[in-house]
């Protein structure tokens, strides 16, 4: 994997993305979205990882980064961060892309590389941004459904929304449910405090864009 320029810096806020090589899927069904999930769990601490040895009731102990939200799509995914420990977001990063990449290949067949590159990373720099961020990777669903929402055509918002909440793989679930599994929202600014909060964020967004 190529080396990345840039250096995180412990208590900073990130937006992680990346996409499938020349654009193409890399979830191909249920089981390749469920596992990435779980190793973005499984990734997530400083312990040597086999998965082969790893049963349901794995501890990994102390967390390397935080994760704020998610959302994993046909083909690309975000993650929204914070550093934790100094190199965190890229040991937790090259754990997860490369044990996924392993998996995608074998399971399918192919060789060479599965990602557009090295993982992209966006400086999150303000407080309005973070916020704007809740709702962006949020809403990444939508688009399977209307990928032109946001030139405002959206002809019935509320079902656009149902849509947006009853997607599996995204992080709303987690927050809707109050079951944090894979995020930790304590290391985060609570701009939600009610799983409501979030639907009105969200309706909110997609009414303005329906203007």
């Amino acid at each position: 994997m190529t080396l990345r320029k840039q250096a995180f810096v412990p208590d900073e806020y990130y937006h992680l993305y990346n996409r499938g090589t020349e654009k193409r899927l890399i979830f191909l069904d249920k089981e390749d979205y469920e596992h990435f999930l779980f190793l973005m769990y499984i990734c997530n601490t400083e312990k040597s990882i086999e998965l082969r040895s790893i049963g349901k009731n794995f501890d990994r102990g102390e967390t390397i980064m935080d994760i704020g939200a998610y959302c994993l799509m046909p083909n690309h995914f975000h993650i929204l961060v914070r550093e934790k420990i100094e190199g965190g977001i890229s040991k937790y990063m090259l754990k997860l892309m490369t044990s996924y990449s392993m998996y995608f290949n074998k399971k399918y067949e192919r060789t060479g590389k599965l990602y557009e590159g090295v993982f992209k990373s966006t400086y999150i720099g303000s407080d309005r941004y973070l916020k704007y961020l809740y709702s962006y990777i949020h809403l990444n669903p939508a688009k399977l459904i209307n990928k032109n929402w946001r030139e405002g055509k959206v002809r019935n918002i509320n079902n656009l929304l149902k849509h947006v909440f009853s997607y599996s793989y995204s992080s709303l679930n987690e927050y809707t449910n109050s079951k944090f599994e894979i995020t930790n929202p304590s290391k985060f600014p609570t701009y939600f405090k009610e799983p409501d909060d979030h639907r009105r964020e969200l309706f909110e967004w997609l009414n303005f864009n329906d203007r």
